[in-house]
Formats: structure tokens, sequence, C-alpha cells
């Protein structure tokens, strides 16, 4: 593929916003690449402009699926549009340093995994193939937006793209990348395949990543080969059960301990799987998890940290909502927005 990115222009979300006197919304200040020049040229451009932050969908469940999971991520990055555009920008969060630039071109593969109907031997081989293709076009895409010294937000898809995220920042910058994410699953399952439950495995084993920890791992959704494979790789974590039901460590405490550990010279991702959060719909639904302010919470004291390059937000599943898709896209999409503010509220307040 020539470009494996969908730019967005103006026109193309205005069927998503709304306007009223006497409000300035986030959408009427957010700005776009030059739809004359290359987006990697543009992206540059745009920096030198005074843009900081790059909103980037990617549109695909093929990597939970991979991963014997439901699908559905297709639709996250639609649900934070629908929400975030409309938001007021005003004195506590200032939408003008940020680009709106698009999604990465997952259609044509998205469309041919839509046609593999079951799970079996032959099936997961062929949504893994898929995958791997899915890896190429978002850490090109990243790649880029990294080489322009911006920092992008990256929403929907499965966590498979975490992989393409951080191979992409280790390319542009060449450069180890730590990561801290906030997952019930530390998708640290063996390269048996590209799956939404491996990214940070095939990242450390391929050399691009660092130190990692993970934030709210439940000890009974991890099997004993990905605990290990953890302890091998040097990784860390806090688990579920001691923030959440032996409450031997606060989440506060827990999150500032483990990004003191970080080695402040390399750039740090910060990923959050909302399947960490109770109710909301995902490809791993859950009543067992955090609520959003504690995500929230997590995501504002990650991106107070200096060295913070970057904001995953994945496997969000309107379409799984009990209540449909419609309802699904709402609360999705506030979720999704409020974690997006979060960030840029303390990285406005940090840098």
């Amino acid at each position: 593929m020539s470009n494996p990115l969908i730019c967005y222009r103006e026109s193309d979300i205005a069927p998503l916003t709304s306007t009223r006197a006497n409000e300035m919304k986030v959408w009427q200040q957010l700005a776009f690449l030059d739809p004359h020049a290359h987006y990697t040229d543009a992206l540059k451009d745009a920096a030198d402009f005074g843009i900081r932050y790059v909103l980037v969908g990617i549109c695909e469940d093929i990597g939970p699926r991979a991963n014997c999971g439901l699908g559905g991520a297709t639709e996250g990055w639609k649900a934070f549009l629908k929400r975030f555009l409309n938001l007021a920008s005003n004195q506590f969060l200032d939408a003008g340093k940020v680009l709106l630039l698009g999604e990465v071109d997952c259609r044509d593969l998205q469309n041919a995994a839509e046609l593999i109907k079951s799970n079996d031997a032959n099936s997961l081989e062929t949504l893994r193939e898929l995958c791997s293709l899915v890896d190429l076009r978002v850490s090109e895409v990243l790649e880029a937006i990294f080489q322009a010294g911006l920092e992008p937000i990256v929403i929907g898809g499965g966590h498979n793209n975490a992989y393409g995220i951080i191979k992409g920042l280790h390319r542009a910058r060449q450069i180890k990348v730590n990561a801290i994410n906030f997952d019930p699953h530390a998708d640290f399952r063996p390269q048996e395949g590209r799956h939404s439950g491996n990214g940070f495995s095939y990242a450390y084993h391929e050399g691009a990543l660092s130190q990692y920890h993970v934030v709210g791992l439940h000890e009974q959704k991890n099997n004993q080969h990905i605990i290990k494979g953890l302890h091998d790789a040097g990784a860390s974590y806090t688990t579920y059960q001691a923030l959440q039901v032996r409450r031997s460590i606060s989440l506060t405490h827990a999150c500032q301990h483990a990004l003191k550990q970080f080695d402040p010279m390399l750039p740090l991702g910060v990923e959050v799987d909302v399947d960490a959060i109770s109710g909301v719909p995902v490809s791993a639904y859950t009543n067992c998890g955090f609520s959003v302010s504690d995500a929230e919470h997590f995501v504002h004291l990650a991106a107070s940290e200096k060295q913070a390059a970057y904001l995953h937000l994945c496997e969000a599943a309107p379409s799984n909502h009990p209540h449909g898709l419609n309802q699904g896209l709402n609360e999705t999409g506030q979720v999704l927005s409020a974690l997006v503010c979060a960030y840029l509220q303390a990285r406005q307040v940090k840098i």
C-alpha cells in the first residue's frame, strides 16, 4: 500500500459536530493536515506551526479475533470522535495544539477478516497474518508522527497495535521504549503469530521495548507462562487484587512507584486497555475492574511524566453493549474522551 493513512478534512467530521452560540467546541479549534502535501512532510510543517498532539484512529478488530476474542473494536474511534469533537474548548482544555490526522487505512484488511467466521486453526493463522499487515501500516504512520516531533493519541482497534506504535517510536528515535499499561492482561503471550495478546512480548523480543510495567494485572487472567515471561524479561506489575481486593497498596502509590523505576532518558508509552474498566463494552467485558475515574487518574499520573511520548486507548467495542450499538457508542465515547482529556490536561500543565 502506497499510503497507509486516510487523512481527514474538516468536511469529513461535519456530520459528527454541532454548534452553539457563544461556545467554542473542540472541533472548532482542531487543526488538519495540508491535503496537497504528503503526510510525512505535512506533519513536520504542522509541528513547525506549533501543533503538539496528533489524534489518529485505528478501525480494526483483527487483533482481538486473532487472540480468540470478540470483534467490535472497529467502532471505538467513531465513538470517541462523536463525543470528543463536541466538548468545550476552554481554559481547562485548549485544543489549539491538537491535529486531527485521520485513521490508519485498514479497510481492505478488515474486509478480508470479516469473511472469516470460524476460530479453527486455519482461520486463526489467517487472522494473525492479517494482523501482521496491520502492524506494518500502524508502525509506518506512527514513525512519521514521531519523526515530526509530535505526540500521538491513538484510539481504537485491539491492543495488538501497541506493537506497531512502539516499533514506530523505536525506529523514529533509534532508542528503546518504556511502557506502562493499565490492563488486567499483560499481553505478553508467546510469539505464536501476531494478535492482541502478544504486542508487548513481540516488541520486547525484537529489541524495541525496554522496561514494562502492568498496573491492574489480574491474577487469574494471566497463565503461568505469561507471568514467567514477564519475570524473564525483567518486567513488573501491580495486580488488581493487590489494589482492589487486598488494598495493600493504593493506585496512586502503585503508579508513582512504577513510574520512578523507569529510565528517564527513554520515551514512555502510556497504554490503556479499556477492558480494565468495569461495565465498558469491550472485547473482554468485565464487572470486576476499575472505575473510569481510576483510569483517568492513571493517565494523569503517567502523562505528567516529562518523558511521556504517546497515549494509546484500545479494545473499546461499542457494538458489544447489551443495549445495542447506539448506547455503546455513547458510553464508550464518554470514557475515551475523558481519558484523552486527562492526557492533554496533564501534558499542558507539565510541558
